[in-house]
């Protein structure tokens, strides 16, 4: 089972339950859903309707915040649930750009990560061009192969998780709390670096739901 993540603060939502109203939790799961499959709808090449367009124009003006409280609850291997995990690393790098630009170069000098020297694998998306894509994605204006972007999602996550581990090592015989806590961040980012990546695998079968 795929461990519980942090979530941020919640917004007011007074705005989101107008435009989509949720009166229980299946009602909550249907709209996570539909919320997910509108921001993608131009991905999936459907027709461009107006709760797209509503949506669209609600996240412009409001931002993604209120919208992936909706996505927090979803499996991690469904599609609301692989747009929380994106939401969660574009939040992570807005939170603190200096450690995630340190991970980043730190699991690429140390080449822990097969995404650094395997060939064929995506290219991790640098940690500045990682929230770009996924700003792209999470305003509904993403016209590209979205599992493509999932493993350049995946693969930043193996680079970082790789520098979290280099740096806990380092750390290991002065500072042994700090170099638990990068640990466990390690692992957490393997975590959603496989959970993206068979959301990825299921998108290119036409299974991500």
């Amino acid at each position: 089972m795929t461990a519980r993540h942090p979530r941020p603060v919640r917004r007011p939502a007074e705005q989101l339950d107008q435009l989509l109203p949720a009166t229980d939790p299946a009602e909550t799961s249907r709209i996570a859903h539909a919320t997910a499959s509108a921001l993608l709808a131009r991905v999936r090449q459907d027709p461009t309707d107006a709760v797209v367009e509503r949506l669209v124009s609600f996240t412009g003006e409001h931002g993604i915040d209120t919208i992936a409280e909706l996505w927090s609850h979803a499996p991690a291997r469904t599609l609301p649930g692989a747009l929380w995990r994106l939401y969660l690393l574009q939040l992570m790098i807005h939170e603190d750009p200096a450690s995630a630009a340190l991970l980043y170069e730190r699991g690429r000098v140390a080449g822990l990560s097969p995404d650094v020297v395997v060939a064929g694998v995506p290219a991790p998306a640098a940690p500045e061009e990682l929230v770009t894509l996924i700003d792209t994605i999470l305003r509904g204006l993403f016209r590209g192969d979205l599992a493509i972007a999932l493993e350049r999602a995946a693969a930043f996550c193996r680079v970082q998780a790789a520098g979290a581990v280099a740096i806990a090592d380092d750390h290991d015989p002065t500072e042994p709390e700090r170099a638990s806590a990068l640990t466990t961040k390690a692992l957490r980012l393997s975590t959603y670096a496989h959970d993206l990546a068979t959301c990825a695998w299921l998108w290119r079968r036409d299974a991500l739901t």
